[in-house]
């Protein structure tokens, strides 16, 4: 139970200081901020047999795509959190190190490079867009920002807790 309300704590801390981050670097960057309402109509898509699109932004709206993409981009964060005792060790959560959450925060860009981005037509590792370049390193920063809150939540979380 313990580790299982630290994982739930450290994912959802970690993905809002995505999230936090997302809204700084559009404010003071004008960096683009990532469009969950479009995870949320790829996924809803899927119930029809549609995986891939061409052009995510082509595609049909689903109604409630937003809220379903918010959600997936929390359930994901507390998922990737779950990574943490399973590699570095229950006893992680015991006393957080930074070198384990950077380097799961870090590998989780795989998945957007990977899977979502090509799913809807971004092509593997954001290729067909606009910047390629700038799309990368947008998503890897997010994700090692995601990394450092893996460890700051957890810090937070034991303490917190007690546990």
């Amino acid at each position: 139970m313990k580790i299982l309300l630290l994982t739930l704590a450290t994912g959802i801390g970690a993905t809002v200081a995505m999230d936090i981050w997302s809204l700084l670097a559009k404010a003071l960057f004008g960096l683009s901020a990532p469009r969950f309402d479009w995870v949320g109509r790829w996924l809803a898509h899927m119930r029809y047999g549609r995986f891939w699109h061409i052009r995510i932004a082509d595609a049909a709206p689903i109604r409630g795509e937003q809220p379903l993409g918010w959600s997936v981009h929390y359930l994901t964060g507390v998922l990737f959190a779950g990574l943490l005792p399973l590699l570095a060790g229950p006893g992680w959560f015991d006393r957080p190190t930074l070198g384990p959450a950077l380097l799961i925060g870090v590998a989780t860009v795989a998945a957007p490079f990977l899977i979502m981005q090509p799913a809807m037509g971004a092509g593997l590792a954001a290729r067909h867009t606009a910047n390629p370049g700038n799309a990368r390193w947008q998503s890897l920063l997010n994700h090692t920002v995601f990394g450092i809150g893996l460890f700051v939540s957890a810090w937070i979380a034991k303490t917190l807790t007690g546990y």
